[in-house]
């Protein structure tokens, strides 16, 4: 196998109230907040470094606007739309759970009420890295503006791991991650910065 000489940059949107407030955001449009602004517009400094090749974009506002306060001219991709929770949108873990009476209730392990499964996102973040892989072999790199769920899952595809072991990704509002190899070895580069 040849070594892969891209990476790939993974960019989480910017503070929401309801991401600041521990909601559940999945395909509810809601906009960054002031601190979400500031914290995107930041991110313009680190992604002047890069000359990505291909540039992604989750079509909510929340990433758009990232996006956009970055410095970046995406493209929109459906498959990098958040988690859809169902039932469980703009609640919060604590709230699910006193409401259900199941006090270990997970977004990971607690399948009904939620709009799609935890296969259903990794297949949709496996399809991304897809149209990821031809860039980087061509050494390009890529840059994916998208949601905390969709990339924690992104990132285990990308390393191979069960989808589950996102769970154990944190990132956090704006946070970013480097994904790219280790001689020709799937690595995580860099994570939460």
């Amino acid at each position: 196998m040849s070594q892969a000489s891209g990476k790939i940059l993974v960019v989480r949107h910017g503070e929401t109230d309801w991401s600041r407030d521990g909601r559940h955001t999945g395909r509810t449009d809601v906009p960054l907040n002031a601190e979400g602004r500031a914290r995107a517009e930041g991110l313009a400094a680190e992604l002047a470094r890069w000359e990505p090749t291909l540039v992604l974009c989750s079509p909510l506002r929340r990433a758009l606007r990232t996006a956009e306060l970055a410095g970046l001219e995406p493209g929109l991709d459906d498959d990098l739309l958040e988690w859809d929770y169902g039932v469980y949108e703009g609640r919060t873990t604590a709230e699910i759970r006193d409401s259900g009476g199941d006090r270990e209730w997970s977004v990971w392990t607690s399948p009904d009420g939620l709009g799609e499964s935890l296969d259903d996102v990794a297949r949709r973040a496996s399809r991304v890295l897809e149209r990821c892989v031809p860039v980087l072999e061509d050494g390009g790199d890529v840059v994916l503006v998208s949601h905390a769920h969709l990339l924690r899952v992104l990132t285990a595809r990308w390393l191979g791991l069960p989808p589950r072991t996102a769970e154990r990704l944190v990132l956090g509002p704006a946070g970013t991650g480097v994904l790219g190899h280790e001689r020709e070895t799937r690595a995580l580069l860099r994570w939460n910065a």
